[in-house]
């Protein structure tokens, strides 16, 4: 089979799915199995979606399976809540899994391979500590030294392990640890720890546990355990391989099926097998921070307004932006998959929402910083009905109705008192087109002080849709609501969190991503939009004309009280700024 790119039908040809397609194409796998492995730590964000896109979108195009699985070996750091909203940001984005997995349902199994590293002589428990294990492991120019109790009989490691879970030792005390080999030009390979003491209760098995394996040991027996072919991460842990490998092949699933008996007694009958780790490069995208630690303290820290805040690079706060699970797919497949690590523009980000909004997003008549416009020529009480497309580009998305009356709303931007070099918008004396309406003049600007609060017009009846002066040229048009019928709106106007590209600079010597905070990157105002806009559902995407994209907030948006949120501007205004 070839996987095929929707929007080309030309088959993808990045290395990974060519890997894919030699291996079912030699018959070394009957079925792609595959599976995305988040830790519940935190909320997901851009860069994981790079991947859930790839794991999920891999086992679409060649017929195969995705697990979800939570890599759940850290208690002290997770939340039920990460869970839920992880299972949900995988729906929004458009994918369901085979099995819902989780690498606590496997703890049974991890022990009674733990034990057989014990029988099997390649794994001891020790009693340095912490900071003693990091003086012995030694650096990238110096091996290490063994532990003092790596020649520990086995009977005497088992006896330990075994009252390591019976809870007889406090935090720290021991570690389980492989016996590898303490020179390795590969520090992963330093006699790696296998199980730690942790006296905290785990959300799925509660106190049935005191000792919790080291995700480097569950993580590749939890793909072995669930027979994935292709485990898929990203280049970070291509130094990892070796020992994922080392665990897989010393464990032996695949010849030791008793090691499943726990899982065989629930009815699981899983299919065991040595996965092929294949790496790619991470997402790396500028103006923003990607780091857990990072914004988890943007939330603590309340630098931002939760995890869903639409500033934030998390996948709830792209949904609340208006980011659609369709622009998210496209910009990972224009960012593609290669090995080569890379810093991505935001630009491509936003660039890739844009295009997905203006192929179906309806249009909307909205002033977000309004000024009265009076039509002086028009009856105090004259008010109409005019039909506007809901889209200009696909007529099968019909009309609307908008009403217009004598005063309307214009955008302070569409007008000044003292127009600079080339402003084709009005001006005292000027004319341009109201869109839709016809051509008006400015004759008379109204002020406060320096402030202009009013700008009194007169309509040209011959320029009217239909007349003989339908088609007189102006140089300007301008969008407009009318005052009459227009509903105040909350407008949240949001931009980039970070006004530096490289906010993540501490390791260089820079202030850090807390000195670079964007104070711009959020604005609410007060603003006007047509009945059409304030009567739309919760989170649904539209294009306030010639301002940008907008989307009714999920969890503030009512009829009577809309709320919306910029997601990106009609252009990009960074590029310019840059």
């Amino acid at each position: 089979m070839t996987a095929a790119d929707p929007a080309t039908d030309a088959p993808r040809l990045d290395f990974i799915r060519n890997i894919v397609r030699e291996d079912l194409a030699s018959g070394k796998h009957a079925q792609v199995h595959t599976r995305f492995p988040p830790e519940p730590n935190g909320y997901l964000h851009i860069g994981h979606a790079k991947s859930l896109v790839l794991n999920f979108g891999v086992a679409e195009e060649f017929s195969g399976t995705c697990n979800l699985r939570f890599d759940d070996t850290n208690p002290a750091k997770e939340d039920p809540e990460y869970v839920e909203a992880i299972k949900d940001d995988v729906r929004w984005l458009g994918f369901e899994w085979h099995e819902l997995r989780h690498a606590s349902d496997y703890f049974e199994v991890f022990y009674l391979a733990a034990e057989k590293l014990i029988r099997d002589g390649v794994a001891f428990v020790c009693d340095l500590n912490a900071e003693q294990v990091r003086e012995y492991r030694g650096t990238l120019t110096e091996p290490g030294r063994e532990s003092p109790f790596r020649s520990r009989s086995v009977e005497e490691n088992l006896d330990l392990f075994r009252r390591m879970r019976a809870g007889e030792f406090p935090d720290g005390a021991r570690t389980l640890r492989a016996k590898i080999d303490m020179a390795s030009g590969n520090i992963n390979l330093r006699d790696p720890a296998i199980y730690r003491i942790k006296h905290v209760a785990h959300q799925n098995t509660g106190d049935a546990w005191c000792i919790y394996p080291m995700y480097d040991y569950a993580h590749c027996l939890s793909d072995a355990i669930e027979g994935i072919t292709h485990s898929l991460c990203t280049l970070e842990f291509e130094d990892h391989r070796p020992l994922y490998d080392w665990f897989v092949d010393h464990v032996d699933l695949v010849n030791h099926r008793e090691l499943l008996a726990p899982l065989d007694r629930l009815g699981w009958h899983e299919e065991a097998a040595k996965p092929r780790q294949i790496e790619f490069s991470r997402l790396n995208i500028n103006y923003t921070v990607m780091s857990k630690r990072k914004l988890i303290a943007l939330v603590a820290e309340q630098l931002v307004d939760g995890w869903d805040d639409p500033r934030m690079p998390t996948l709830q706060g792209l949904r609340r932006r208006g980011f659609t699970p369709s622009s998210l797919r496209l910009f990972a497949q224009r960012v593609g998959i290669s090995k080569q690590n890379s810093m991505t523009d935001f630009g491509l980000l936003e660039a890739a929402l844009r295009d997905d909004l203006d192929a179906h997003a309806q249009r909307r008549l909205a002033v977000v910083n309004p000024l009265k416009l009076v039509l002086t020529n028009l009856d105090a009480g004259h008010e109409e009905t005019l039909r506007f497309p809901n889209h200009p580009k696909d007529p099968s998305q019909g009309e609307r109705e908008v009403p217009f009356s004598r005063e309307v709303w214009i955008e302070q931007d569409d007008f000044a008192e003292v127009p600079p070099k080339g402003f084709h918008r009005l001006k005292p004396e000027g004319e341009v087109r109201l869109r839709g309406v016809g051509i008006i003049r400015c004759n008379e600007v109204i002020k406060d002080g320096d402030a202009v609060v009013e700008l009194r017009c007169t309509l040209d009846p011959e320029t009217r849709p239909g007349m003989a002066g339908a088609d007189r040229k102006v140089k300007g048009t301008i969008h407009w609501v009318s005052a009459r019928h227009a509903v105040a709106a909350e407008i949240r106007l949001y931009d980039r969190l970070f006004n530096v590209a490289d906010p993540d600079d501490e390791d260089e010597g820079g202030p850090g991503y807390r000195a670079h905070l964007n104070p711009e990157s959020k604005r609410i105002v007060r603003g006007w939009v047509e009945p059409a806009a304030a009567t739309l559902p919760a989170e649904h995407s539209i294009q306030f004309e010639r301002t940008g994209y907008f989307v009714t907030d999920r969890r503030d948006h009512r009829s009577d009280a809309p709320v919306f949120n910029r997601s990106v501007s009609l252009r990009d205004t960074w590029a310019s700024k840059a």
